[in-house]
């Protein structure tokens, strides 16, 4: 897998610039954004190598996460891991979401039906982070844990995200992108407008095997009365969930939405589509 230098000061390069912004604690972010799922411990070297920064500012800044709790050393190995205290910085988040609460029997309802999986997701710059899923007990071959992302611009919640979004924010949005994937985006950008035309058409996304070749899956955006954008994603493994099924699904998804904007006060005929 291959990682962007500097991710976090590429992702939000509009305030860096100015005097208040400062750049050791959005390096220190940068770090602990580092980590990936399957990653076994990372040493001060792996850590330069993935952010791009000097190694000496990468060893004050490990020195300082650990300090602080954030990060733990393997003094064995000297491999860094983020420590469990992370964790600490998301779950008010996630509670103040309560709408997970809502969704999740609606999400259950769906993934048994369909025998798939069923997601619930926020944008974390050119990614969505998963922060509800509900599973077939025979879906296991695909991650689907809560906190981890998926690429906004190849799946079917990050389409979908993009579809919610007014035509001046999907334009910033598909400006950031196209910075990110560079030579890919011309491919990639096909497959967005034809999928938002789709969704045009039909309200809901679809991605086809675009962001794993045995992966089939619809998404649909919604935003709630705060301005708080989410986007949900339905689909499972070609084996179980085949391309031509994937039309039904979408409405059963669209459906499932709709009804989950009721139970927020919402106009279930006006549920956000974009504009």
């Amino acid at each position: 897998m291959g990682f962007r230098k500097n991710t976090a000061l590429a992702l939000t390069g509009k305030g860096i610039e100015d005097r208040q912004f400062v750049r050791a604690l959005a390096r220190g972010l940068d770090i602990l954004k580092t980590f990936q799922a399957d990653d076994r411990g990372l040493s001060n070297a792996e850590l330069a190598a993935r952010t791009g920064f000097p190694k000496p500012t990468v060893s004050r800044l490990t020195f300082t996460l650990m300090s602080l709790g954030y990060l733990h050393l393997d003094e064995t190995t000297g491999r860094y891991a983020l420590h469990p205290h992370v964790l600490s910085l998301g779950f008010p988040v996630l509670r103040q979401l309560s709408i997970r609460d809502v969704a999740r029997p609606l999400m259950e309802d769906l993934a048994n039906g369909c025998g798939g999986a069923v997601a619930m997701a926020v944008r974390d710059g050119v990614n969505m982070i998963v922060i509800e899923r509900a599973r077939h007990p025979t879906m296991t071959r695909v991650p689907l844990d809560i906190g981890i992302g998926r690429e906004l611009a190849i799946t079917a919640v990050g389409r979908a995200y993009l579809a919610g979004l007014s035509v001046l924010e999907r334009a910033d949005l598909l400006t950031d992108l196209e910075a990110h994937y560079g030579l890919r985006w011309p491919a990639i950008n096909a497959q967005i407008e034809s999928t938002l035309n789709h969704f045009k058409r039909h309200g809901f996304t679809i991605s086809a095997g675009d962001w794993d070749p045995d992966y089939n899956a619809v998404g649909v955006p919604l935003r709630l009365r705060d301005g708080t954008r989410l986007a949900f994603n339905c689909g499972g493994s070609s084996n179980l969930i085949d391309a031509d099924i994937l039309p039904a699904l979408g409405i059963k998804l669209v459906t499932m939405v709709e009804d989950l904007a009721l139970t927020q006060d919402l106009n279930p005929h006006e549920v956000w589509r974009g504009t």
